[in-house]
């Protein structure tokens, strides 16, 4: 898998040019994004390594994937991910890991994931802008699946779908570890740019 400092490099290099194509200052991205001014700096001079909290609310905020701030914007025709080439963005337990595969590249902006839990392991995924959608198809174990408060269990074979615009987790209730593929498929109306901050400004205050 890459090393640590390529992936923070390339998170820095990427929210910079992200918020540098839509003319917003630091101040306007913190306040969109919800992470603080000082760690925004951190962030893009690649002197932070972001936890995947801080990258998805990132990629919420500027209108685009996780995979397009974590990886190159290019994108081949065709192209092979082998084991262990992934990003990591979650670690747990050990065996206990989140791990980006591959992004489209495309506009539709999909993902896909490889998940895997030890026993008794699990986490929250940040909301998603409204639309967003997640599939999973369960490999091995039982996956918990939490949407909104209800609890859902998927066993080794099934897959689900659901809307991820709402609060969510994955957790592995079992004593067998889990491994599951998921894919995120992000909505396009949820990645249309944002009015620039100066007709936030003129349209009346903005909401906290």
């Amino acid at each position: 898998m890459p090393a640590p400092e390529v992936v923070t490099a390339a998170v820095g290099r990427n929210v910079r040019a992200e918020r540098s194509r839509k003319a917003w200052t630091l101040d306007d991205l913190a306040a969109r994004s919800g992470v603080s001014k000082g760690m925004l700096v951190q962030v893009e001079q690649a002197r932070s390594n972001p936890s995947i909290a801080t990258i998805c609310r990132l990629a919420t905020a500027l209108g685009v994937s996780v995979a397009s701030l974590v990886e190159a914007p290019e994108m081949p025709t065709a192209r092979v991910v082998s084991p262990g080439e992934g990003i990591v963005l979650w670690s747990g337990k050990p065996g206990s890991a989140s791990t980006l595969l591959v992004g489209s590249g495309t506009r539709e902006q999909v993902e896909l994931w490889d998940v895997r839990m030890a026993p008794q392991d699990g986490y929250a995924g940040e909301a998603h802008p409204a639309g967003t959608r997640e599939l999973l198809l369960v490999i091995e174990g039982e996956l918990t699946l939490e949407v909104d408060g209800t609890a859902y269990r998927v066993p080794q074979g099934a897959a689900a779908a659901f809307v991820a615009d709402r609060p969510h987790a994955y957790r592995n209730a079992g004593d067998a570890p889990l491994r599951f593929a998921m894919t995120v498929v992000h909505s396009p109306a949820a990645r249309l740019p944002h009015p620039p901050p100066a007709a936030e400004a003129e349209s009346g205050p903005q909401r906290p």
